[in-house]
């Protein structure tokens, strides 16, 4: 895979409405496509089904296709988090009783100052801001989506990574009587996920902390996770309550559920093709035609530079 590329600043016009984001299931069926893996998810002290404030209403607003914007109730009510159904409309009403406060991350293992940090913690200490970002999935999907959150470097420059740390281990909460979804025998759970220390130190990744401008409810995985644009979006673990620093390759749930599918690293790459499908184009949620796969999902400029060296089609 090539390293020169230029990255493809975000438009606001690309980011995809909210009721394209909800409307996908439709979108990819009739298209003929697989259902996805999730990709959304934010934080909030205290998770709920709507907004503390009044409902966003659309008000007669349209997308860019000219259909009408979907309600609130809508975008939270079509959600994939296999930790409690497979089922998108399922995962609201199991997720309801799911115990969001209060809620810690650990920070440790390799690092000078391991801390655990309280979810109002994060919120307060680190800078928050806005982030555009595409998200592409494996299923050759994507979407444009603001993230509200602070850089991952942030966090971790803080426990100050020793010199042996080489890579970021991830581990999302298992709660097994509130997480129907966990008596499936076919994962390795809890869902583990992991990033090379310079990937998880990169400026782009971000600990996600709101969508949309809004804090998220529970069926979208709060409280904390994790969004890394340029690798496929499984990639971007949710309900984070343990962040390991660590001197080997951590085991990740996909990987260990089908390696030849999903690759440790996971960067998009329209060259390598999924064993079932091409991955050199993707479909825009609410578009119709395809269009090309960026490498490194438009943001090679930021991170090619990570894998000078390597051989992209074998360390996938």
């Amino acid at each position: 895979m090539n390293n020169q590329y230029k990255s493809v600043p975000v438009l606001p016009s690309e980011i995809t409405p909210k009721s394209l984001y909800l409307s996908r299931r439709d979108f990819i069926k009739a298209a003929g496509l697989a259902a996805g893996s999730a990709l959304l998810a934010a934080c909030a002290p205290q998770a709920a089904a709507t907004p503390s404030g009044p409902i966003p209403q659309a008000n007669g607003r349209t997308d860019e296709l000219g259909g009408p914007f979907n309600t609130y109730e809508d975008i939270t009510n079509y959600n994939n988090y296999y930790e409690f159904t497979t089922s998108k409309e399922g995962v609201a009403p199991l997720s309801q009783g799911f115990t969001t406060s209060p809620w810690t991350v650990e920070v440790y293992g390799l690092v000078n100052k391991p801390k655990t940090y309280g979810i109002e913690d994060l919120l307060r200490n680190f800078t928050q801001e806005e982030r555009i970002y595409r998200l592409r999935c494996v299923e050759a999907w994507s979407m444009v989506i603001p993230w509200t959150g602070f850089t991952l470097a942030s966090l971790l420059k803080e426990v100050e990574p020793t010199s042996d740390a080489k890579f970021v281990r991830f581990e999302t909460v298992s709660r097994p009587d509130e997480m129907p979804g966990l008596k499936s025998a076919f994962y390795s759970w809890p869902y583990q996920e992991g990033l090379r220390l310079d990937e998880a130190m990169n400026d782009l990744t971000l600990l996600a902390t709101g969508l949309y401008g809004e804090p998220m409810p529970n069926q979208n995985g709060a409280p904390i996770r994790v969004v890394v644009p340029w690798k496929y979006g499984f990639k971007s673990i949710k309900s984070i309550v343990k962040i390991e620093l660590v001197d080997y390759q951590p085991s990740t749930l996909w990987n260990d559920a089908n390696p030849r599918e999903y690759g440790f690293y996971s960067n998009v790459n329209p060259e390598r093709p999924h064993p079932r499908w091409s991955q050199a184009s993707e479909r825009r949620i609410g578009e119709l035609s395809r269009r090309e796969t960026l490498p490194f999902n438009g943001y090679a400029e930021q991170v090619a530079h990570l894998y000078d060296g390597m051989d992209l089609m074998v360390e996938y």
